[in-house]
């Protein structure tokens, strides 16, 4: 059997290197997304079945809003439950009771998961560049079978990170469950430009 070059090895392992960050950074961008979301309403529950939040005092949480430029549903309780509560300074300042929101598109079709999964997909494309290339530079048989199992690694990995992506696309219409709703005031008066 052949030797396998310093350079095929180098370049190899710098493939499979990129290959490791891009899934490392797929898996830590997903779950730093729920620790946010189970963060953000600590103590709620959500049931899909009926489609509304249950605070910690069992006070239901029903939609109100969708915000059409951030796809985000709002949910919120009654302001009479919440005035009443005994827990109120913990939970909520508001007069209208407390707000939850709930992103329409689940992870990875959010801003951010697109993002994180645009960084991870463009570490996968420069692993396969560089494959690509010793792959039409180095022709001894240990070094065709090591590139193309890099290869095969690249292309599984770039599989994987972008069929969720075309599973739903950006721009998905508004499920219909939630036409009804009325556009939530703080933010679809708001002109593009607002940040």
């Amino acid at each position: 059997m052949t030797a396998i070059s310093t350079e095929v090895l180098l370049a190899g392992g710098y493939a499979a290197l990129l290959i490791l960050i891009a899934r490392g950074l797929d898996l830590l961008a997903r779950h730093t997304h729920g620790q946010t979301e189970r963060f953000r309403t600590g103590g709620f529950r959500y049931d899909p079945d009926h489609d509304h939040w249950t605070c910690p005092e069992d006070q239901l949480l029903r939609p109100y809003g969708y915000d059409h430029r951030r796809r985000l549903i709002r949910y919120r309780a009654p302001a009479a439950a919440c005035t009443a509560c005994p827990v109120r300074e913990l939970c909520t300042d508001s007069a209208d009771g407390r707000e939850i929101t709930r992103p329409v598109d689940p992870w990875p079709h959010s801003e951010a998961g697109r993002f994180h999964r645009g960084i991870a997909l463009t570490l996968v494309v420069l692993a396969t560049v560089i494959v690509l290339g010793e792959l039409l530079r180095n022709h001894h048989l240990g070094e065709l079978i090591m590139l193309g199992a890099l290869l095969a690694g690249c292309l599984t990995t770039g599989r994987r990170l972008t069929d969720h992506l075309h599973a739903t696309p950006g721009g998905f219409p508004t499920p219909a469950r939630y036409q009804g709703l009325p556009p939530t005031p703080e933010t679809d008066d708001r002109p593009d430009d607002y940040d």
